[in-house]
């Protein structure tokens, strides 16, 4: 599966359905909405319902805390930083906006997301204390984890603008150790590193930072072409 991530930081409302619509188009699976910074109730409002006017696909909300929650996304990525230094992103900012999640009757899908080197902004921001790219049982004790927590989904995010994606030898091995689907985003910006993500055993795989580039039709389709025929 293929997931397009959308900043609405960085792009008008309109904007935002633009890339929605295009992707939608280039066959891409899912839209979610969010970013590390700037990200506001009026911005994310603004982007989720012109979204949602431009394309059919499911609009998940990817969450950077609680100051802000998409009121008309179909989820909401109910996501804890598992190496983060600053516990407001293990647990913290989730009891804030628990209520309002279960008052709005969001649906949540739970989830493990771990920051792996270089972890660019994402990192910095949410106070990770990195996965290096050699630490593959660092990388497996947090997929466990999250399993046993009984979490939805497992993440692992090289960060927004990486200049490689998370190592394939780091997704095979945490494939061969949980049944749960794993998320891989960060750093993908060429069909071959989609397809190797995919072979290595990654459910969905996410590109964004590709997408803020006007002209990014073209390598978008090869890489969603590749996720489908992996």
């Amino acid at each position: 599966m293929h997931m397009t991530l959308i900043d609405p930081e960085k792009q008008s409302p309109e904007g935002s359905a633009e890339i929605a619509r295009k992707a939608g188009k280039l066959g891409t699976d899912a839209v979610m909405v969010g970013g590390s910074t700037g990200v506001t109730q009026e911005n994310l409002d603004g982007a989720v319902d012109q979204i949602k006017k431009a394309v059919r696909l499911p609009v998940i909300y990817f969450p950077s805390g609680a100051n802000a929650i998409a009121r008309h996304c179909d989820a909401v990525y109910f996501m804890s930083m598992l190496n983060s230094r600053n516990i407001k992103n293990i647990t913290g900012e989730h009891s804030r906006g628990a209520p309002v999640i279960r008052k709005l009757g969001l649906e949540t899908l739970s989830m493990g997301y771990v920051i792996v080197a270089p972890g660019m902004k994402v990192g910095e921001v949410g106070e990770a204390d990195l996965i290096q790219r050699d630490d593959i049982p660092r990388a497996v004790g947090y997929a466990l984890t999250a399993e046993m927590f009984g979490m939805d989904l497992f993440y692992l995010e090289a960060g927004s603008g990486a200049p490689d994606p998370v190592p394939t030898e780091m997704v095979k091995a945490v494939r061969e150790s949980v049944e749960m689907p794993i998320v891989v985003g960060g750093g993908i910006t060429e069909a071959d590193h989609a397809s190797a993500l995919v072979r290595a055993g990654a459910d969905i795989v996410v590109t964004g930072t590709l997408v803020e580039n006007g002209a990014f039709e073209s390598k978008l389709k090869k890489i969603v072409t590749a996720v489908h025929r992996a």
